[in-house]
Order: C-alpha cells, then sequence, then structure tokens
C-alpha cells in the first residue's frame, strides 16, 4: 500500500509583520443534496471571523447567492476598511468534513482570492 505523503506546511509573512503559518484543509460543499460535491482546500488560520467564499468562485461554480438585507463592511487585520465593496450576498452550502456534515451560511466577498 503506498503511503499518503501530507503537504509540508506553508509560511509566510504579511507586510513584514508576524510570520503567519498557513494551514489549510480540503472540504466538500454542495448547495442541495443531489448536487456533486465541490471539494476546495480551505485556510484554517485565516485570521477572518466567519466564512467567505470568493465571487468569482461562487459564479463559477454557479451557488446561487442570496441578497443581504444590509452591506456588511469588512475591516483588514490592521483595522483598516477592506479595499473591496462591501458584503452584499451569501450562500447557503452542507459543508462536510470526513464524518461531519453541516448547514451553513457562507459571506460572498468580491475580488478576494
Amino acid at each position: 500500500m503506498k503511503e499518503k505523503k501530507e503537504k509540508p506546511v506553508e509560511v509566510r509573512k504579511l507586510k513584514g509583520e508576524k510570520t503567519l503559518r498557513e494551514i489549510t484543509v480540503k472540504i466538500g460543499l454542495t448547495q442541495e443534496e443531489d448536487e456533486e460535491e465541490i471539494v476546495v482546500e480551505v485556510f484554517l488560520n485565516s485570521e477572518a471571523t466567519g466564512l467567505v467564499m470568493n465571487l468569482e468562485f461562487a459564479r463559477k461554480k454557479k451557488f446561487r447567492k442570496k441578497k443581504l438585507d444590509r452591506l456588511i463592511y469588512v475591516r483588514n487585520i490592521d483595522s483598516t476598511f477592506n479595499h473591496e465593496r462591501p458584503i452584499e450576498h451569501m450562500v447557503e452550502v452542507e459543508l462536510f468534513y470526513r464524518e461531519y456534515k453541516e448547514r451553513t451560511e457562507i459571506d460572498v466577498m468580491g475580488g478576494q482570492k
């Protein structure tokens, strides 16, 4: 049996500040139970306080967006306002990781990767 090799943790610096370790995990997403699962790699330590999805990714994968009742203005880790538009939409998805499954909402942000 071939041993699965773990991907090494990448280390990067942001704006000359502290060194961050990028920790990622692969999860599955669907919007409906009968849809095929989309597998994506996500950051566990992005320092975001919620779940966010790139607007172009949502369009490309044809996620159905729901308009929020009010805009959410986003601040960066250094407390400045994010240069992208405020969050206007969210998507409702089933999130899968190994045996774990959860129905959740993910905010959609324009331009972030």
